[in-house]
């Protein structure tokens, strides 16, 4: 096999994931439109994952403090893997197992938003967040794959990309994503 024939492969192999996408509108809708609402709320997006699921949490939140396509006002969104501080100090004194839920108790409130990134979703500090998120009464948004592991059918929202292979649902989520950001700038551009 040539190098030529993988790229290809593994570009069909993406195309079909992200077309699989369509299937899911409707829950892409209700969940972009949850969040538009607590952010009019007066609310905060959380975001959390693990590894390259850790540079989705962190791109969500940049994009809705920072900007993604229009000037607008900052939004408050928060990624729980980017203080190095507090997940070490949390990791140390209590465990991974709680490294997100831990800020959940202490950052989250009733209707804020809690976004998870997981290709498999079976990590314990995924789940301990959710559970912790629950608890508070935020809404949660889960976009996982390979079946959804333990965290399926316990959110608000979830999106399980269909398929196995990582690289592939980590690029649906990101198409999830930015799906998502739009549907909030659209919500908080002012019109020209």
């Amino acid at each position: 096999m040539s190098v030529t024939h993988d790229i290809e492969k593994s570009l069909r192999e993406s195309a079909q994931t992200i077309e699989n996408l369509k299937a899911f509108s409707g829950i892409l809708a209700a969940a972009g439109d949850g969040i538009v609402a607590a952010l009019k709320a007066g609310n905060k997006v959380l975001t959390a994952g693990n590894g390259g699921s850790a540079a989705e949490a962190l791109h969500m939140s940049e994009e809705l403090v920072g900007r993604f396509k229009a000037d607008r006002v900052s939004l408050p969104g928060i990624a729980l893997v980017a203080d190095a501080t507090a997940l070490t100090c949390i990791g140390n004194d209590y465990g991974f197992d709680v490294v997100f839920s831990r800020q959940i108790e202490g950052l989250g409130k009733a209707g804020d938003v809690l976004v998870l990134f997981s290709t498999s979703g079976s990590a314990a500090n995924l789940s301990l967040a959710l559970e912790t998120a629950r608890k508070k009464e935020m809404r949660t948004l889960c976009l996982l794959g390979r079946g959804g592991g333990k965290l399926a059918g316990r959110a608000t929202w979830e999106i399980i990309v269909p398929g196995t292979e990582t690289a592939r649902i980590q690029e649906a989520h990101q198409v999830i994503l930015h799906i998502l950001l739009e549907i909030v700038e659209r919500a908080f551009v002012k019109p020209s």
